[in-house]
């Protein structure tokens, strides 16, 4: 197959030009660019982002139109990805030991976060009602609304499973008067909270999930069941029972896909998430069976789009990439990240939902607290 001519359709047929005068036209700096595509799929069209082989000035926007057009599908599968997926259904890929790799990989570099979220290092998706205008007051928003989701009251003692720097059990402690418990795998995202926030009743456990253990009135979960994997997804939840009391509340705030799917994007897993994996209503809908009863359900997807280039406008700002080809490279590899994804929330192919979950339900009814 001719790739340039191909690709070029295709492009075309999304609204985009190569080389072309809108912000979403790709600019193309090495024609090698359209063989790598046609044999390494999207990883390789990420690493040739990261090689300076292409530019574009509206990332999000582009990845819009051609993840609308879903350009990548029209070629086979490279043999990484087919790997991948075999690697997903046969092995877990999430196991305890492995956990240990996302810190690694993904919550080492605590700089760039720094340089790119909001002042409490809110890692995932924010909420953006009228009245909103950036990512500050966007994660303020959306961890109220978490608090007032599950009902916490002063006293209380909320478990978050995958906490983070500890943004929501900061905000939950100061604003609510919470104590609160989170397990991270990232030592240094522990170190980092437990400066922050010392003096509040607020513990870090750096620990896998399936390690801890304890009692809690309710559960918190933001942005990372999509670490679980859909081998654990019922050990996940088996382990939230364990925790919670009768009457608590469990908040799950993932990102989700309609298909039933085991693996990520290539280059995300390669460069951002190893081992991330995309959950399904219906793989949700089946690890709860017989543990939860859901109560609540609340796609908030398109503020991730908002959030994710609110992110990037903080990263462009504060991160000094003339440091050298490394420091290039890096700032590319992170500016293709966030854009990337801004482009696929904008295009609706991914979700984000917040569940409420309740052991028995809820006997007064459920009052949405949105």
């Amino acid at each position: 197959m001719d790739a340039k001519p191909t690709i070029t359709r295709l492009l075309a047929d999304a609204g985009i030009t190569v080389n072309g005068p809108e912000p979403w036209d790709i600019q193309v700096h090495d024609e090698r660019l359209y063989q790598r595509f046609l044999a390494q799929g999207t990883l390789g069209f990420g690493e040739a982002y990261m090689d300076g082989w292409w530019d574009v000035d509206d990332m999000a926007e582009f990845f819009n139109r051609a993840i609308r057009r879903t350009i990548d599908k029209e070629f086979r599968p490279s043999l990484n990805l087919v790997w991948q997926t075999l690697q997903a259904r046969i092995l877990n890929m999430q196991t305890v030991s492995r956990s240990r790799r996302v810190a690694e990989m993904h919550y080492s570099e605590t700089d760039a976060y720094k340089a790119s979220l909001d002042k409490r290092m809110t890692g995932s998706c924010g909420y953006w009602p009228e009245g909103v205008s950036n990512v500050d007051e966007a994660q303020e928003a959306k961890l109220d609304m978490v608090c007032r989701k599950i009902g916490v009251k002063p006293g209380q003692t909320v478990w978050d499973i995958g906490c983070g720097w500890g943004a929501f059990m900061g905000f939950a402690a100061e604003k609510y008067g919470a104590n609160c418990v989170g397990v991270t795998v990232s030592p240094d995202q522990a170190a980092y909270g437990r400066e922050r926030y010392k003096g509040l009743p607020i513990e870090f456990q750096v620990k896998d999930y399936r390690e801890f253990t304890g009692k809690a009135d309710h559960v918190v979960s933001m942005g990372m069941f999509e670490h679980v994997g859909y081998k654990n997804y019922r050990a996940y939840f088996e382990k939230t029972r364990e925790v919670i009391s009768d009457d608590g509340l469990f908040m799950l705030h993932t990102i989700g896909s309609q298909w039933t799917t085991s693996t990520i994007d290539p280059w995300l897993e390669k460069y951002i998430f190893p081992g991330g994996v995309i959950p399904s209503m219906a793989q949700i809908g089946e690890a709860i069976d017989g543990l939860f009863t859901t109560i609540d359900v609340h796609n908030i997807g398109p503020h991730y789009d908002r959030t994710l280039v609110a992110w990037y406008e903080n990263f462009d700002r504060n991160w000094p990439r003339h440091n050298g080809p490394k420091a290039e490279r890096f700032y590319r590899m992170w500016k293709y990240y966030l854009l990337c994804c801004a482009g696929g929330f904008r295009a609706r192919a991914i979700q984000v939902w917040q569940f409420v979950f309740s052991p028995s339900g809820v006997p007064d009814g459920y009052l949405t607290q949105r």
